[in-house]
């Protein structure tokens, strides 16, 4: 299969893109290029040729011949979806059902979306399924909303779209991410032997490895196609929902000598449990592998084997809304997140 991924230079694209690879599968990646910098280890044998490009200068001609896309890059994240909404909606919402366009008039017969968990919000009636209502509180969980909205109606015999909302992500990527909460805590755990959280931890959130996330995209690839046509998964698994402090427990009990501490109610309303039933029951091949304190020693291990410092915890390259910052003021990015020329 000739597949086309967005964001491989991301820090779940780097792990997938390779696993594709290993499939025998024929890769094309695309990526903007804005997380280069961060680079934690050596931790991918194979890599895709890969197309510089913003998805926005994504054209026709790109798209010929694929088989399939699968469309991972995004402004990632709460936090950096605030600190330009305008252009968050611009990439992230019309960008991304510009590109599925763009693929469906191309002749591609399969669109992969990677949406989000996020989009639930705040819910306080059981385990959240996929009729679920969303309520999404966030620009990042708003466009994924959208973005499925519109690109659902596309839908007919010859493109067939799929949309992926993944649980939050953890474990260990050379693209690492600092700046989601499991590897956040572990971060902390390492170099200052620890965690001060200023929430109660009471919030509900699922996780699931990012090469637990890798794995349902493969499944999705190579599942039938009436199985997967049109059809929205929960990422993870039921068993993987967790109060955030049980996650900051986890990790304290995995690195050695870290103190934990909780503050009171925090102001961030959101809280969900997800269940997985479908993802797990319908999709062919498909089982996590990965749950959180598999996780937390995953990165325990990767930590100590390259002797992370807290310099390298703390750098830009690792926390998404660090690097744009740094990107914006020192305008090699410009207004509208376009590399300057």
């Amino acid at each position: 299969m000739k597949v086309l991924v967005t964001g491989t230079e991301g820090y779940l694209g780097c792990l997938f893109a390779p696993l594709l690879l290993e499939r025998g599968h024929e890769v094309t990646a695309v990526d903007t290029g804005f997380y280069k910098v961060g680079w934690l280890y050596n931790g991918t044998q194979s890599t895709a040729k890969t197309l510089t490009k913003d998805i926005r200068h994504i054209t026709l001609e790109d798209l010929q011949g694929m088989d399939a896309v699968v469309h991972m890059a995004e402004l990632s994240n709460d936090p950096t979806g605030q600190l330009a909404p305008h252009i968050t909606y611009e990439i992230n919402h019309k960008g991304s059902v510009r590109l599925a366009e763009l693929a469906k008039q191309a002749g591609v017969r399969r669109f992969v979306y990677m949406s989000s968990c996020s989009v639930y919000g705040v819910a306080t009636e059981g385990d959240v399924t996929e009729e679920s209502p969303i309520n999404p509180q966030t620009a990042y969980a708003e466009c994924k909303a959208l973005v499925e909205r519109d690109v659902k109606p596309m839908a007919d015999d010859d493109f067939s779209p799929t949309f992926m909302r993944n649980a939050t992500a953890f474990g260990a990527s050379p693209r690492m991410r600092f700046d989601i909460v499991l590897n956040n805590l572990a971060g902390l755990a390492w170099t200052t032997k620890e965690i001060k959280m200023t929430s109660d931890g009471t919030p509900w959130r699922p996780l699931v490895h990012a090469l637990d996330i890798a794995k349902a995209l493969i499944c999705v690839l190579e599942a039938p196609r009436d199985v997967v046509h049109n059809q929205i998964f929960n990422v993870g698994d039921t068993a993987n929902n967790y109060r955030v402090k049980e996650v900051a427990e986890i990790v304290a009990e995995t690195f050695p000598g870290c103190e934990l501490s909780f503050g009171s109610q925090g102001a961030d309303n959101r809280s969900y449990r997800v269940s997985f039933e479908k993802i797990n029951t319908q999709l062919p091949g498909f089982k996590c592998e990965w749950d959180a304190r598999r996780g937390a020693q995953q990165l325990y291990n990767v930590f100590k084997q390259i002797d992370m410092t807290k310099e390298d915890f703390e750098s830009r390259g690792f926390t998404r809304l660090k690097q744009l910052e740094y990107l914006i003021r020192t305008q090699q990015i410009d207004k509208d997140f376009f590399w300057s020329k």
